[in-house]
This record gives C-alpha cells, sequence and structure tokens, in this order.
C-alpha cells in the first residue's frame, strides 16, 4: 500500500458539446482562455487558462442529442473554476452575464457560511460552470 496517492491532479477534463466553435469561443473569447491545439478530423479543440486545459470534442450524432440531467445522469454535474482574485471574480461575472447564449443558473452568492462566494451559469453549449473566488 502506497502512503501517497498514486496521481498528481488533473491532465485535462474531456468534454462533449453541441457546437465546438461556440463554446470554445467562449472560452477563449470571454474568458481569454488559449486555444492549445485541436484535432480537425474529430473535430476536437484543446483550450487552456495555463492551469486546466479542457478537450472539447464536438458531438457527432446531433440528430439523437441527449440534454445532461444532473440529477439523472451520471456524469460530469458541473465544472468549477477559480477566480484569481475578487477583481477577476468580478469582470468574469460581468463578461458572462453578458455573453450570448449564456443562461445565469444563479447571481454570486455565498457558498455555505462563506467567505467562499460562486455563481453558477450554463455556457451557450449547455455545460455547468461554477466560479469560485476565495476572498483575501
Amino acid at each position: 500500500m502506497h502512503a501517497q496517492p498514486l496521481t498528481v491532479g488533473i491532465d485535462h477534463v474531456g468534454l462533449t458539446v453541441s457546437n465546438l466553435e461556440t463554446t470554445r469561443d467562449f472560452f477563449v473569447s470571454c474568458l481569454g482562455w488559449r486555444e492549445v491545439g485541436g484535432r480537425p478530423e474529430y473535430p476536437a479543440s484543446f483550450v487552456s487558462d495555463g492551469t486546466v486545459m479542457l478537450t472539447l470534442w464536438q458531438l457527432t450524432d446531433t440528430e439523437r442529442k441527449v440534454e445532461f440531467d444532473r440529477k439523472r445522469n451520471v456524469g460530469l454535474h458541473h465544472l468549477a473554476l477559480r477566480a484569481a482574485d475578487e477583481a477577476s471574480f468580478a469582470e468574469i461575472v460581468e463578461r458572462v452575464s453578458k455573453w450570448p447564449g449564456v443562461i445565469v443558473e444563479f447571481a454570486p452568492e455565498l457558498l455555505g457560511k462563506g467567505p467562499k462566494r460562486h455563481t453558477m451559469i450554463y455556457e451557450p453549449g449547455g455545460i455547468r460552470i461554477e466560479f469560485d473566488v476565495v476572498p483575501a
């Protein structure tokens, strides 16, 4: 038995999205991430904020698409991303709330009793994303 975990963190998270361009543009143009690679033949796009990398995979069978139901399906409940500081959190909230196709599930609020705050949205392709910040 090992005294320490055998893994050292998340390498990447792979997400199937309904519209690759729309979701990629949300991460790159709205959140300031970089596209760091891709697979045009799949198609897929790899985006990163310098710490986290997401592989965004284009849904191929759009006629039989099934929307994810976080209360009935096994899988990704949501993706949680940490803001660097309060100013970054405020800018994220402002940008995403104005971004075309974004649905804001709830506005910023305390997480539990605080002091951590969070907000939850659906990006234009339907992936549920939480943004949070821990005040300094």
